[in-house]
């Protein structure tokens, strides 16, 4: 019986974190939302005129503004656009004519291919280097690990790109240039959108897994005789692995906002190519779609990961 009530004790705490984590994720979508349709007025400038060009007419300003609903009052604006947003209506693209979601549809597939692959190398490549260098501190296994972390972690993704271009495209003609035709187009992206995300997973979970190494229980097992590698496995990888855990969920929304520039370098047809196009080209519908469906991401990894972390470490549901 006391089995039974301490099992719905615990399920009743997890419930209760994840209702909590919910509902301060509400504001934070909301404001997201204003912040997105406020993008049309924060431009320098009016935004009719913006869209239409200096030398536009009078009547044609007076007409698109009616048929945007730009007449109207602001509130009134943003109410109507954020009940169309529910229903997955973000409108026309201004240039293209077509529907903001069947112009970004078609990108998402790309995106997605590029994102999770540099996501899934940086977790395969990072967690390993990052432990290796923590069992092995302060011996030149660290030092080179670290060394090569901290340097793809500082180098900027453009640069980092280009000079990948340069490398094995331009030099050794090993990889397309750009484009996405054949498989092998994806590999110089996915390496420089992913390379300096291994830098700072190895360099996190370095010093999480340093810091779990210094509690009681894990100098306990070592008294006892065990391995490092199973201390590290069965003792310390599973309290290490919580902050990580967080940046890894916080880092795929990142990762599709910072392959704009990714994409834009290897004329990648993805939503980050869409996103630079549509920001040279003012097209606000464009931008105010793929700025929330991000933002969106963001809180939700970002709820994902507290769920996640909340599960793993019970103290954690205390806060």
């Amino acid at each position: 019986m006391a089995c039974l009530d301490t099992k719905t004790l615990k399920r009743t705490s997890v419930f209760r974190y994840i209702l909590k984590r919910l509902a301060l994720s509400i504001p934070v979508i909301l404001g997201v939302t204003l912040i997105a349709f406020l993008i049309l007025y924060l431009t320098p400038g009016d935004p009719v005129i913006n869209l239409l060009g200096a030398r536009s007419t009078l009547e044609d300003q007076a007409a698109l503004r009616e048929k945007l609903g730009l007449d109207q009052p602001v509130l009134v604006q943003y109410g109507r656009w954020l009940a169309n947003v529910v229903q997955g209506d973000f409108g026309k693209s201004i240039l293209s004519k077509q529907p903001v979601m069947n112009a970004i549809s078609s990108r998402i597939p790309f995106t997605l291919k590029l994102t999770l692959t540099a996501f899934l190398s940086s977790i395969v490549i990072g967690i390993p280097v990052g432990l290796l260098a923590a069992v092995k501190q302060n011996t030149a296994i660290d030092h080179i690990s670290m060394g090569f972390a901290m340097f793809f972690y500082s180098m900027p993704d453009f640069w980092f790109g280009l000079m990948l271009t340069l490398l094995f495209s331009l030099t050794l003609h090993w990889l397309p240039v750009s484009g996405a035709y054949e498989p092998k187009s994806l590999v110089l992206p996915a390496l420089a959108l992913g390379l300096p995300k291994i830098g700072s997973i190895a360099r996190l979970i370095r010093a999480e897994t340093l810091e779990v190494m210094r509690e009681e229980y894990t100098l306990t097992a070592r008294a006892k005789g065990l391995s490092e590698w199973v201390i590290i496995f069965k003792h310390v990888l599973r309290n290490a692995a919580i902050p990580v855990m967080v940046m890894l969920f916080l880092s795929l929304p990142w990762l599709i906002s910072g392959a704009v520039v990714i994409e834009t370098i290897f004329a990648w047809p993805g939503m980050g190519q869409l996103m630079y196009q549509a920001i040279l080209r003012k097209d606000f519908p464009v931008i105010q779609a793929l700025l929330l469906i991000i933002a969106f991401l963001t809180v939700l990894f970002n709820l994902l990961g507290d769920i996640v972390s909340g599960l793993l470490d019970p103290r954690i549901r205390v806060n």
